[in-house]
């Protein structure tokens, strides 16, 4: 009975901080994810991906931390927002009794009077 119960420590011990090592990197892109987003960054503005160190980090993005024991590296990177690849397509909307407040493409020239 001591016998089963020291094995089954042993290997509750053993495995439990394997369990913690998977979650490490988690838990640490999520801690990393909060920041960004308190920052201002749309959660779908960005994304955090892992890479064994020394991979090259892909170009447009950047480590910004590490984990499971520094065998990882946590990659940034931007992500194609729709509003960003497209031009800004809202209506035009005419104001017929305030056209003096309507935006100009060419500079209103006033009559010019002969003296």
């Amino acid at each position: 009975m001591k016998k089963s119960l020291a094995i089954t420590l042993a290997t509750l011990f053993t495995v439990a901080p394997l369990a913690a090592l998977a979650n490490n990197c988690e838990e640490i892109k999520a801690d990393i994810a909060q920041k960004i987003v308190s920052n201002g960054v749309p959660e779908d503005g960005f994304t955090l991906s892992t890479l064994p160190v020394g991979q090259n980090v892909p170009e447009g993005a950047k480590s910004v931390g590490g984990c499971d024991k520094g065998q990882q590296q946590i990659i940034y990177s931007r992500t194609a927002r729709l509003t960003d690849a497209q031009p800004d397509q809202t209506p035009k909307v005419e104001d017929t009794e305030h056209p003096e407040l309507q935006p100009q493409t060419e500079p209103q020239t006033e009559p010019q009077t002969q003296p």
